[in-house]
């Protein structure tokens, strides 16, 4: 009997033990742990296409006669004396550089940048005129062109950055291969062209660029991010770009006479930039 009793009593027990335990709170499994994306860094290399709108505003033409030769009454018979030379046209090239951010997420980013771009700024203008009131049916024609076809610069670039926008200023070394030709001839009917002087110049100059622009890490789903990656940035930039002033001697033609210069056209190469461009930035951002 009694250990029917101490069996019955175990059970019991037992029985209680377990819907104790029921009635105990359940542990919830752990959360997952929070991941958090670095802050964006413009640290690195980079390199990347761009294309815009160049254009000139105060790009005159002026002509001058030298050494007494007399031409100077040629020049002002048809106002060949200042010749605007305003351009304006398509540019598109590539540029390289490397930035250094010192502090991830927003800070101070100091770089330098390389580009290099085509250019179709050329203009040619004419004059004609009469000559001693149209005399004879004499004419004066004066014939200049400018071109840059070729621009690059060099240039440091200083900024804050706002974590993936960065804001920034630039100025550097800037070239260009330009072209210049001045050219006068005098005509009579029925009398071969008389060439009065003629000059022209096809260089490499140099001089200076600045300005600044905007620049943002596009989001990997963007359009415009064709490498679908964290890296590829977009930007928009003014430049202002000034090749310097240089005087191109215009020697005569006139046969039989030994060649002197006589006269000076004086040509400037200046202009602006505005234009977008996409960067790849090689590395981890």
């Amino acid at each position: 009997m009694l250990r029917i009793l101490l069996g019955f009593g175990t059970v019991l027990g037992l029985i209680a033990g377990t819907a104790s335990a029921a009635d105990l709170p359940r542990r919830a499994p752990p959360a997952p742990p929070v991941v958090v994306a670095p802050d964006f860094t413009w640290t690195g290399f980079y390199a990347g296409v761009q294309a815009g709108y160049a254009f000139s505003q105060r790009q005159t033409i002026r002509t001058t006669e030298a050494n007494g030769s007399g031409t100077g009454l040629f020049i002002d018979a048809i106002g060949a004396g200042a010749v605007s030379s305003r351009q304006q046209g398509f540019v598109a090239g590539g540029q390289a550089g490397y930035n250094v951010q010192f502090t991830p997420g927003s800070g101070i980013v100091l770089g330098i940048e390389t580009d290099l771009a085509y250019t179709d700024l050329d203009r040619t203008r004419r004059r004609s005129g009469p000559l001693f009131g149209g005399f004879g049916g004499s004419l004066v024609t004066s014939t200049t062109r400018q071109s840059l076809d070729l621009l690059g610069t060099v240039r440091g670039r200083l900024g804050y950055a706002f974590d993936r926008v960065l804001v920034y200023g630039t100025g550097g070394f800037a070239y260009g291969h330009v072209r210049t030709e001045s050219a006068a001839t005098f005509e009579i009917p029925g009398v071969p062209s008389l060439g009065l002087y003629a000059g022209k110049r096809d260089r490499l100059e140099t001089g200076f660029a600045y300005g600044g622009g905007i620049e943002y890490a596009l989001p990997t789903d963007s359009a415009l991010n064709v490498f679908r990656s964290p890296t590829v940035t977009l930007k928009a930039e003014y430049l202002r770009y000034d090749l310097g002033k240089r005087n191109l001697p215009l020697v005569n033609s006139v046969g039989g006479v030994a060649p002197t210069v006589d006269a000076v056209s004086r040509f400037r190469q200046e202009g602006n930039i505005v234009r977008v461009g996409l960067n790849y930035k090689f590395g981890t951002y």
